[in-house]
């Protein structure tokens, strides 16, 4: 059994707080291109999810995708958005070389503009 895992969390940095309540999709991405639903969850009122999206034997090497659907969440506040979101899915693909090692992929995000990295 492996010790890695995978997690994630979103801050709204237009609100300058987490993002509660983000549908999350995580998918497997293998080369043909025929990807695979993983997990499907969503964060909690910390912007994170309730547990790591991979861990033990379910890390594994291989290309990946997060997909955070952040329209609704910003048509909380009629302020932040317009008739028509300027993001609505956001995918963010990525690999995973050590299925031994700690992999966050956070989303910092606002409705018109958004940024990754790969924390700790």
């Amino acid at each position: 059994m492996t010790s890695g895992r995978l997690t994630t969390h979103v801050l709204d940095i237009a609100r300058g707080q987490p993002a509660a309540d983000v549908p999350i999709e995580l998918w497997r991405c293998p080369p043909n291109d025929d990807r695979q639903l993983l997990v499907a969850t969503r964060t909690n009122a910390d912007g994170r999810t309730a547990a790591p999206l991979l861990a033990g034997d379910t890390m594994t090497v291989g290309s990946y995708e997060l997909v955070f659907t952040v329209a609704a969440y910003f048509a909380t506040d009629a302020s932040d958005i317009t008739a028509v979101p300027f993001l609505d899915r956001i995918p963010i693909r990525f690999a995973i070389s050590d299925p031994t090692a700690h992999y966050h992929v956070p989303l910092l995000v606002t409705p018109w503009a958004y940024s990754t990295y790969r924390g700790s």
